[in-house]
């Protein structure tokens, strides 16, 4: 049956080939398709991820005579009991505090502004913060689902997830059966390669932020800059953007020293610079050394076009998605 599915694809494939504007049109009719179903493809996607992060330890389980439910089980059940143990309880706390700094950022742009020989009219950024503010509820679950698009989705991504892990084995022999019997060998290998690195990307990722979110939180409290902890939380969230993430997370902790005088926002600039120092040189070598490296340039024209597309996800997801192209890429350029 899959070799009849197989060769009636490889036989639409080359009808469309032979036949240009067929072709033409077959193409804008997928990359509509895709437009339209993005919301999906990214929740597919992220699915894909945590499985590729999740894999190792399921592996590891197995070896020591789990069973295969158990070891699928074992990791989630450590999410939950970890998300309602540390997540839940903090998350009241760390949005009151990013809301008591959304609304005073206003205020603290005029007066850092003054400071440096400008003016602003802080009334019309306020307006439009606390509306962004009113629309974050003082609910946890929610305020952890925003970024997903709800409850649903989140519920969505990790049973999907659950699901590729509890049949792995499965959906990478399905993918290896669409290509020739003398390729399957190495379509298998490219996956493991491709679950490796994303894994390992996610992996990484965590943890550079909590250490990036955990240095400036101490360093920002040895300064004795106010609202440390929302400024720290800002860094750690946003150095999910390499390279423009710790630039745009420097922006606040700046204008917020300078309501203090030049030379605390001096010293903040200094400490920022140092923390990224460290990352470059010692921390990312150790923790994203599996992971796939890129060039700066390339990041950043990734990133910017994933938040023009997709917004926020996009721009989260744009390393992992060209890591991903890479690998294939490679793969299939080995493999000529």
């Amino acid at each position: 049956m899959i070799e009849e599915e197989k060769s009636m694809l490889q036989s639409f494939i080359k009808y469309l080939l032979k036949n240009q504007v067929i072709f033409a049109l077959f193409l804008i009719v997928f990359f509509w398709f895709v437009i339209q179903i993005r919301a999906i493809l990214i929740s597919i996607f992220l699915s894909y991820i945590i499985m590729a992060a999740l894999l190792p330890l399921v592996h590891y389980l197995r070896k020591n005579k789990f069973p295969k439910l158990f070891a699928v089980l074992i990791p989630y059940i450590g999410i939950v009991i970890a998300i309602f143990l540390i997540v839940v309880p903090l998350v009241p706390f760390m949005v009151s505090q990013v809301q008591t700094l959304i609304i005073k950022f206003p205020q603290l742009l005029n007066h850092s502004a003054k400071s440096v020989g400008f003016t602003v009219d802080p009334r019309q950024l306020s307006q439009y913060l606390n509306n962004q503010v009113s629309t974050i509820s003082q609910s946890a679950v929610e305020v952890t689902t925003k970024f997903f698009g709800g409850l649903f989705s989140v519920l969505t991504i990790f049973v999907v997830s659950f699901y590729l892990l509890l049949y792995n084995d499965d959906f990478k022999k399905f993918l290896a059966n669409l290509f020739q019997a003398d390729s399957r060998e190495y379509t298998l290998k490219t996956l493991d390669h491709i679950n490796e690195k994303l894994g390992a990307w996610l992996h990484g990722q965590l943890i550079l932020s909590l250490i990036i979110g955990f240095f400036s939180w101490i360093g920002l409290i040895i300064l004795g800059l106010p609202y440390a902890l929302p400024l720290a939380f800002i860094a750690g969230l946003l150095e999910a953007l390499p390279t423009l993430g710790p630039i745009i997370s420097a922006v606040p902790a700046v204008i917020v020293a300078l309501t203090i005088s030049p030379t605390m926002a001096l010293t903040v600039i200094f400490l920022y610079i140092l923390i990224q120092a460290l990352e470059n040189h010692l921390i990312v070598p150790q923790v994203m050394k599996k992971a796939v490296g890129l060039n700066p340039v390339i990041i950043i024209i990734s990133v910017t076009i994933g938040a023009n597309l997709l917004g926020i996800a996009g721009a989260l997801l744009a390393i992992p998605f060209i890591s991903f192209i890479i690998i294939v890429f490679n793969s299939f350029d080995k493999r000529q």
